[in-house]
């Protein structure tokens, strides 16, 4: 009789156990996968039609920046921006592509020294990069995701 009273006496222990840690080992294996998740990257990068989706993930990269470098140097070479003094500095756009593959200018690192001579830059660059063409966003674990990039632009002119 004492084997059974026992017996029982152990099972419930055993079963308050097994709830309360089924709770605590799943939000133990959340936080393990979500730790070895590498947020700082993607599985395949925002996609231009121009690209092949067969490429490797570091030709994506490439043929991702070529065609973007392509595109916003054809918009911004209708800029007609002009300076009466010699300016040659770099300007950092940062865009954002989101989850849909619109493209968008998150803001433009200021920089006074352009600003002071081409006040009205940061609304002309945004509205010309604010025009380009939608693109296949980046995907994560095969999920769209948002991706954020960052643009240099050299400014330089002839004295």
């Amino acid at each position: 009789m004492l084997r059974y009273v026992f017996l029982s006496f152990s099972l419930l222990f055993v079963s308050c156990e097994f709830l309360s840690s089924k709770e605590a080992l799943t939000e133990r294996r959340v936080t393990e996968k979500l730790s070895a998740i590498d947020w700082d990257s993607v599985d395949e990068y925002p996609m231009f039609d121009d690209c092949l989706l067969t490429q490797t993930k570091e030709e994506q990269r490439q043929c991702f920046q070529a065609t973007m470098l392509k595109k916003f140097s054809k918009a911004l070479e209708e800029l007609e921006l002009k300076v009466d003094s010699g300016l040659n500095d770099t300007v950092n756009v940062n865009l954002v592509i989101d989850e849909h593959g619109f493209m968008a200018v998150k803001d433009i690192e200021e920089n006074g020294k352009v600003m002071q001579l081409l006040p009205n830059f940061e609304r002309e660059v945004t509205d010309k990069l604010n025009d380009l063409v939608t693109v296949k966003p980046a995907i994560k674990r095969g999920v769209f995701v948002k991706v954020s990039v960052r643009l240099p632009l050299i400014l330089k002119t002839e004295e």
